[in-house]
């Protein structure tokens, strides 16, 4: 069982024109991206439009919430090979734009994105990693984040709504293919009973990131709990050595 497969991003990075973005931005310019030669596009597959057929591989490309997807994701994989790929922003930079699009400002987000960022989204589908007709594919990119002021919105943003995100560049692919391959986002150099604090100081990563991590691959059959340590619960490494079977099923 190989862990996380890199696979080669495009040399060539487009920069969209900004002032054409819409909602959809970031889903079409990826899915250009990500075309080959030969492929078949918007192809209704069972009852399901899906975005990219590619020889008995269907290609869907999702950039927000993975729950949406769920029940399609679980029918299509009852009979198909389903590659699930997923933007997560390395770095962003983050454009604010007035009402009639001109550009105000331009700042990098200080926040630089990581691979683990993907179990924030798993967390809605993970057991679906168990099947063997399922795959994900994390797109690590570079986006630009437009935003535009609205009085008494995004609290958080003093007001400035994110009105779209668009693609720079793709920097490399990462692709998860089994609970395995994600069990090997764990940080090396962990203990062998932990807890998410213990977790999210070795992976250098928020709290709840951790949480979300442990959650996702217990479901997976990767991780089981140990016990508590006071209010916490510990966690360890299933032996795959002994349950061979625990991280995939026939669908």
């Amino acid at each position: 069982m190989h862990s996380v497969l890199e696979v080669d991003a495009s040399p060539h990075a487009q920069t969209p024109v900004i002032g054409t973005l819409n909602e959809g931005a970031l889903h079409a310019q990826l899915k250009d991206w990500y075309r080959r030669r030969g492929d078949r596009i918007e192809q209704v597959v069972d009852g399901f439009v899906v975005d990219i057929v590619r020889g008995n591989l269907l290609v869907e490309i999702q950039t927000g919430s993975f729950a949406p997807l769920r029940r399609k994701l679980e029918l299509l994989t009852q009979r198909h090979r389903v590659r699930l790929v997923a933007p997560l922003p390395l770095v962003r930079k983050i454009i604010r734009l007035s009402d009639e699009g001109e550009v105000l400002s331009t700042r990098r987000s200080p926040r630089r994105g990581r691979a683990e960022d993907i179990f924030n989204l798993l967390v809605s589908i993970p057991s679906l990693l168990c099947r063997p007709r399922f795959e994900l594919e994390l797109a690590l990119t570079h986006q630009e984040e437009l935003r535009v002021y609205r009085q008494g919105r995004a609290f958080r943003r003093h007001g400035w709504v994110v009105v779209g995100r668009q693609l720079v560049s793709v920097e490399r692919c990462l692709r998860i293919a089994s609970p395995c391959d994600a069990a090997d986002l764990l940080p090396a150099g962990l203990p062998e009973l932990f807890d998410t604090a213990e977790l999210a100081k070795a992976a250098a990563v928020e709290r709840r990131l951790a949480q979300q991590m442990t959650y996702c691959l217990r479901a997976m059959g990767v991780l089981e709990t140990a016990g508590k340590r006071g209010n916490a619960l510990v966690h360890r490494r299933v032996d795959l050595s002994r349950h061979p079977d625990v991280t995939r099923f026939t669908s």
